[in-house]
């Protein structure tokens, strides 16, 4: 097997270089837009990239409202600022993500609950939320506390996983239920879409990131999705310094954020945004591939949900045991095709080993059994 996908991913590519897990693909207007901002000496956060980027998502997504921000740990961040968080809150999430949604919520002084994924999205499962909620919590006052410490639970936070939309019907159901703001970690899913609505849009808030191994970059950057306008004024208020419009004069009238993202970063993502439809449908017909590979073996290939449209960010297998799994890994590496396994769970860190558990089965199983490969947008043939 092992061979046989090293040649099947070089095939892919048509090289026998060094090939990436996620490139940037930089086949437009990147070059043109990012010299007129350097020619208009507008490079930071004054600029007409910054309004025209914040457009193209509001179109593209269907959202009330999307604030630019300068990564999208802090586009995360304000989102969890905006839905009123606070200092020793509880939020709900999985262990299963990269550590920026966690970091953002030790930023912000809250901690984490972590709950286990669903094996339909690989991302936040609402029966496992639901069970926590019932054995753990009790409201009061509209307001959801946990019945141990007293904390407030504030907020759920599911992550689609690689872009895989979450089931986000039921997920909406308990936090309506259990009086918890939803907040969508979106990071992975640009161009991803649950019955036919884009991710980030269901909840109170999204956050997007355009990390340069995003589907689309800008570098670094992010984007706040916001569901209502009111909140999406807000938010751009606050993450602009809370600075109140004036030709001359400085007045900030709230505690802000200089989140703000630079025109300079906004010029390539705008240019980026005229390629997605491209890049989305090279990336699906390379999951395509992918999975015909893979039909006849006992490696799982992870496709979409069948409510969802993924973008397939980032393409992944399930090896049949870990020694399979390790074996891979060394075995492409060592060849010059770059894998990696799934992120190390996040009650394993340091930084949040204290943090309370829900059970963690399938979560622990995906993490000693995934891997990603490589899914750059490009490929010759």
């Amino acid at each position: 097997m092992n061979n046989k996908l090293i040649a099947h991913i070089r095939d892919l590519y048509q090289t026998n270089d060094f090939i990436p897990l996620h490139a940037p693909t930089f086949n437009g207007n990147e070059l043109a837009y990012v010299s007129e901002t350097i020619t208009s000496t507008f490079v930071s956060s004054v600029g007409k990239f910054v309004d025209d980027f914040e457009k193209k998502i509001i179109d593209y997504t269907n959202t009330a409202k999307a604030v630019a921000t300068v990564n999208g740990t802090a586009a995360l961040h304000t989102a969890l600022y905006m839905s009123n968080v606070k200092r020793g809150d509880l939020v709900i999430t999985q262990a299963l993500t990269f550590v920026a949604t966690c970091n953002a919520l030790y930023h912000i002084g809250a901690e984490p609950i972590f709950v286990d994924v669903s094996p339909i999205s690989l991302g936040l499962c609402p029966k496992a939320v639901e069970e926590y909620l019932i054995e753990n919590a009790v409201i009061r006052e509209n307001e959801c506390f946990h019945r141990k410490t007293g904390q407030r639970i504030k907020a759920v936070i599911p992550m689609h996983t690689f872009g895989h939309p979450v089931e986000l019907d039921e997920l909406v159901k308990v936090c309506d239920k259990w009086h918890l703001t939803l907040i969508e970690d979106a990071a992975e899913s640009l161009g991803s879409f649950y019955k036919g609505k884009h991710t980030g849009t269901i909840g109170r808030f999204g956050a997007v990131s355009f990390n340069g191994n995003k589907i689309v970059t800008t570098g670094g950057g992010g984007m706040v999705l916001c569901k209502s306008l009111n909140d999406g004024l807000h938010t751009k208020h606050v993450t602009t310094t809370a600075k109140v419009p004036h030709p001359y004069e400085f007045f900030h009238d709230e505690p802000g954020f200089n989140f703000r993202m630079p025109n300079l970063n906004a010029a390539l993502g705008c240019a980026q945004m005229e390629s997605l439809p491209a890049f989305l449908q090279q990336k699906r017909h390379i999951a395509e591939l992918y999975q015909s590979f893979f039909a006849d073996s006992d490696y799982q290939f992870v496709t979409e949900p069948e409510y969802a449209q993924s973008n397939y960010w980032l393409n992944a297998v399930i090896c049949p045991d870990v020694k399979s799994r390790d074996e891979l890994l060394v075995k492409s590496n060592e060849s010059g095709v770059m894998t990696r396994p799934i992120w190390k769970l996040m009650h394993r860190l340091p930084a949040f080993k204290n943090a309370m558990c829900g059970d963690l089965s399938y979560s622990e199983f995906v993490e000693s059994h995934l891997i990603n490969l490589p899914s750059t947008p490009v490929i010759k043939r």
